[in-house]
């Protein structure tokens, strides 16, 4: 089988499409899966390009879906033919988050899904949306579960509550689309009016050109009347805290997602005490939330938002272009 491996110390031109031995037959309790797209991410590009150093040959991509093709012995819940999408932290299954690294997460601190053929525990997967294609249910490993953790099993969403997306990528596309499938009402940001007028047609309900506003925390705060946003979707890090802390309501929430502007930076202290808002930082979710998640998608027919399809031996060309900050929603690997 056809698989992608990253030579260490990693970057675009360290990766290279290889023959790979086929896994063979499943185990007991595992499931052999033809995986058939991945879904491109930050996290993803930080391990690809060398920001987040792994081991020598890794295989990477986190985000895996696919076709069942044997189950082992054991094995319930799932059958030869099912479609299957993985899951991000194969260890937790459920409950409160207790793993704070990347050590167990496929396309890092394992092998991921940047190959043809897996044999996995099943429990590393969940079933996909009925209707979902592979590739649009790749998309919802990561960047989809992200969005509903924060929003709805961290934040609590609810019909009329004001949320706040920054930007048009992956996690930001999903925010809004579910922020809208809950009945809420959405503001998002983003450097470009084409993308902005995009985001409209999906749905938000004002919209605000960061470039020409850079105190667009403040306009997001006086949208609202004075009040503030309910929830903030932060995926820019230090260089964006500060405004998503001006556009939040007292008692509001803010999810730490991202820090595509850095790792660290001040944080207005004084400003984030007085809102009485509640700062919490989060790493995608859980099998349980992912499982949640997919009956959501069936009872609303939300679908995700697909930029554009490589093929797998096109992966570095997929992340030059994730590079370029031009698309809209998600970037997939169909193979």
């Amino acid at each position: 089988m056809k698989g992608i491996v990253l030579r260490s110390p990693g970057g675009l031109d360290r990766l290279e499409l290889v023959d790979m031995p086929d896994p063979g037959a499943p185990g007991p309790g595992k499931i052999r899966v033809r995986i058939r797209a991945s879904s491109l991410n930050y996290h993803d590009y930080g391990v690809v390009s060398g920001r987040m150093p792994t081991a020598d040959g890794r295989i990477p991509m986190s985000d895996g879906a696919g076709t069942v093709e044997a189950v082992g012995e054991g094995v319930t819940g799932f059958a030869v033919g099912d479609d299957v999408v993985s899951v991000f932290f194969p260890q937790w299954q459920d409950g409160p988050a207790d793993v704070g690294d990347f050590s167990t997460v496929p396309g890092d601190g394992v092998d991921g899904y940047a190959r043809e053929v897996v044999v996995r525990p099943a429990t590393w997967f969940t079933t996909v949306p009925k209707g979902y294609g592979h590739a649009e249910a790749a998309t919802l490993t990561t960047a989809g579960l992200t969005a509903w953790r924060a929003l709805v099993v961290d934040g609590g969403l609810k019909a009329g509550d004001v949320v706040l997306v920054l930007g048009t990528g992956g996690v930001s596309v999903f925010a809004l689309q579910y922020a809208k499938m809950m009945g809420a009402t959405v503001i998002a940001t983003s450097s470009s009016d084409e993308k902005l007028e995009r985001v409209r047609a999906l749905g938000a309900d004002y919209t605000i050109n960061y470039r020409q506003h850079e105190d667009w925390g403040k306009r997001a705060r006086d949208w609202t009347g004075g009040r503030g946003v309910d929830h903030v979707v932060e995926v820019g890090g230090p260089g964006t805290l500060a405004q998503s802390i001006a556009a939040v309501r007292v008692g509001g929430h803010i999810s730490l997602i991202g820090v595509l502007t850095g790792r660290a930076g001040e944080v207005p202290t004084a400003v984030l005490m007085a809102k009485q808002a509640r700062l919490q930082g989060l790493i995608v979710g859980n099998r349980r939330h992912q499982n949640d998640l997919v009956r959501a998608i069936e009872t609303t027919g939300v679908r995700p938002v697909i930029d554009r399809g490589f093929a797998l031996g096109e992966i570095a060309d997929a992340f030059r272009y994730q590079e370029s900050g031009s698309h809209f929603g998600k970037i997939c690997l169909e193979f």
